[in-house]
């Protein structure tokens, strides 16, 4: 009987795993793409990459930092279309940001509304206790709710990917589906919020922190366009 030995059969099993993340299809959901395929959109070092409000955030061994009392719009030099965004982030209690795309980089109106935004959110503090469900950690603010329950607690790092293909947006949190949306929907039937969202028939833009006076840790920050 032919036996291959354990050195031979871990790297045959590396060989198979690299095989299977060149071929499979770009409609997969955002787990399982590999993370060689994606590219850094933060150096840890600047904001080299960036512009807007550059004076509300700093870089920090590695991380990018809303400042406490500031924050404000951070805008992406380039634009995107369709991609999966992965990146880690860790709040202080009663956090507020917010990951904006699709956004004009000079938006009239909250890029909630000039674009499209995923809330990053302390939603266990008792300040948010009454947000309404299009509101809390994940959502797809005004528009589609996310899934509770999934964040680690305030000071712990988080990882999440943002999936956005056409109409089909995907969120998922520390390893959890908490949005699974067809945008098209809300284009049609209207928003849950009862809003205008003209960002909703925007298909490019800028990806965007959206800073809200609080301090938030974000690394890892990396991107995948898809066709």
């Amino acid at each position: 009987m032919f036996q291959l030995s354990v050195k031979s059969f871990t790297t045959l099993c590396l060989f198979m795993s690299a095989c299977f993340c060149v071929t499979q299809p770009a409609d997969l959901i955002a787990e399982e793409h590999c993370d060689s395929d994606f590219v850094s959109i933060f150096n840890g070092k600047s904001l080299d990459g960036w512009q807007g409000a550059t004076n509300g955030y700093y870089a920090k061994d590695g991380m990018l930092i809303s400042k406490k009392e500031s924050g404000g719009n951070l805008f992406t030099n380039k634009e995107y279309k369709n991609f999966i965004l992965r990146f880690d982030f860790k709040l202080e209690p009663g956090a507020n940001n917010g990951i904006g795309f699709h956004v004009p980089l000079k938006p009239k109106t909250s890029p909630a509304y000039a674009g499209k935004e995923i809330q990053i959110l302390d939603d266990t503090a008792k300040k948010y206790a009454k947000l309404q469900n299009y509101q809390y950690h994940g959502s797809l603010y005004g528009t589609a709710p996310a899934k509770r329950g999934h964040l680690k607690p305030v000071g712990e790092w988080n990882s999440q990917e943002i999936m956005v293909d056409g109409n089909k947006l995907k969120v998922v949190l520390n390893g959890t589906t908490i949005v699974d949306f067809d945008m098209a929907d809300a284009k049609k039937n209207g928003t849950i919020d009862g809003k205008e969202h003209p960002g909703l028939k925007r298909d490019k833009g800028h990806i965007c922190l959206c800073g809200h006076g609080a301090k938030i840790e974000f690394k890892n920050m990396r991107i995948k366009e898809l066709p």
